[in-house]
């Protein structure tokens, strides 16, 4: 199994930052993407960023420009580092990883979640 846990979520006000950190572990061989979701309430839940094991990043339109995301792969680690919060970023932020298992096979797995709070 592959568990995922993540940190940094909290309660900024608008135009704050946040750095949120997500870490894999279990029987995995190798990761190949990493990435973080959002889900506001009463909404879907909604791509912010990913990166793939080759440094490939995709972000969100609505965080382009304020959102960077990285990864430490020695640590199976992703960071997502949020600038310029606004209220509309408010939301219970997900880790998403996609890897290869000592099971054989590619694999998704999320982690349990992370409130972000931006007020105005």
């Amino acid at each position: 199994q592959v568990q995922l846990v993540e940190s940094g979520g909290g309660l900024v006000q608008a135009g704050g930052s946040l750095r949120l950190a997500c870490a894999a572990s279990g029987s995995i061989v190798s990761i190949n993407v990493m990435g973080w979701y959002r889900q506001a309430p009463g909404k879907q839940r909604e791509l912010v960023a990913v990166i793939t094991s080759g440094g490939s990043t995709n972000y969100g339109d609505s965080v382009k420009g304020r959102f960077t995301i990285s990864t430490d792969s020695a640590k199976k680690t992703v960071y997502l580092q949020m600038n310029n919060l606004k209220p509309e970023d408010t939301a219970v932020y997900y880790c998403n990883t996609n890897v290869m298992t000592i099971f054989g096979g590619r694999n998704t797995y999320w982690g349990q979640g992370t409130q972000v709070t931006v007020s105005s």
